[in-house]
């Protein structure tokens, strides 16, 4: 009995050894390092409530492209600019000119009779004689892109003497076979041409211009036939002098068209030739060509060649001339570029 309750009182002292160690090592502080790992769980946040459904997010339309000018659109779309052509000019193609001309033609020029006359007489009149020179002037001015405007005038004279070989009634004068006639005649000619560029476009640096020209002439003829023997008489009645003189004056208003070509050998010289004419049948026509080479020093130009003209007025009319002339001219020309 004795030897149990001393092994239960042993069994009670080491349970409460135990127990005392328990709880000096419970509430004894704990080092820094051993701590750190007890504080954690601490610092750990509740546990959050989930978040309620969030409705799908919708979809937002497209954001509207600012309009840009429509200048900037087009120059967007635009290729690129191409390489920038050089465009010569040569000399006279640029500015205005003033110059005089100087024509010694050959002609020939005859006067008829029209619808409109009343006998039966022939009226045939060859005009005699050489021109004296036709002389005139002119002006030019540019007009953009090789073109160019001209203003020209020129008047020719004639005059002669011829015997009649047959009766004749020329401007309503009568006239034996036999007499002597003296005519004088003066044909003038003011003269307005565009040249058009026809080809090449652009120029650029090429030498050779074609160019299409559109004009308009007025067309003067007038002519004096007399009988100076018979004027020189008197009438036996009165003692004055008997007139054999008579006069017409003949014109036409008329455009023509053609076509001009000019070569540039160089900066100094070029050569030109135009034809043009135009013709209304059972009317009138008009013919005029030329063809040259000019040379230019500075601002001075000297101009050589070969001119044509050919003309009828209205055989309509009571009265009408046709003729012809050609020969060698000349000009003078003052440029302003």
């Amino acid at each position: 009995m004795l030897e149990a309750y001393v092994k239960i009182s042993r069994t009670g002292l080491l349970c409460s050894c135990l127990l005392l160690a328990s709880l000096v090592l419970l509430w004894a502080p704990a080092p820094l390092s051993a701590q750190a790992p007890a504080q954690a769980p601490a610092q750990t946040p509740a546990p959050q409530q989930p978040a309620p459904p969030q409705p799908p997010p919708q979809e937002e339309p497209p954001a509207e492209e600012t309009p840009q000018p429509a200048d900037q659109v087009r120059r967007l779309k635009l290729p690129p600019a191409p390489p920038k052509v050089t465009d010569v000019r040569m000399p006279g193609e640029a500015g205005w000119y003033i110059g005089i001309t100087g024509w010694l033609p050959y002609s020939s020029m005859v006067a008829e009779k029209g619808e409109q006359t009343n006998f039966v007489n022939p009226s045939h009149l060859e005009l005699p004689g050489r021109a004296r020179g036709a002389f005139g002037a002119e002006f030019g001015v540019a007009a953009g892109l090789h073109n160019s405007l001209k203003f020209s005038y020129w008047q020719a004279k004639k005059s002669g003497e011829q015997i009649a070989q047959n009766d004749l009634t020329i401007f309503s004068q009568g006239y034996a076979k036999g007499d002597l006639l003296s005519t004088s005649a003066k044909l003038s000619d003011l003269k307005i041409s565009y040249e058009f560029l026809t080809w090449p476009y652009p120029v650029e640096a090429r030498h050779f211009r074609l160019k299409t020209l559109f004009q308009l002439h007025y067309i003067n003829m007038k002519t004096v036939v007399d009988a100076p023997i018979l004027s020189s008489t008197q009438d036996p009645s009165t003692g004055a002098l008997i007139s054999y003189s008579t006069f017409s004056n003949q014109s036409i208003l008329t455009p023509s068209f053609g076509l001009g070509v000019h070569q540039y050998a160089s900066r100094h010289v070029h050569f030109e030739a135009n034809v043009a004419g135009f013709g209304w049948p059972g009317h009138w026509y008009v013919g005029d060509a030329d063809a040259s080479v000019a040379y230019r020093t500075g601002k001075v130009e000297l101009q050589v060649g070969v001119k044509g003209f050919i003309f009828r007025t209205s055989p309509k009319s009571d009265y009408y001339f046709r003729g012809s002339l050609g020969g060698v001219f000349a000009a003078v020309r003052w440029h302003s570029d």
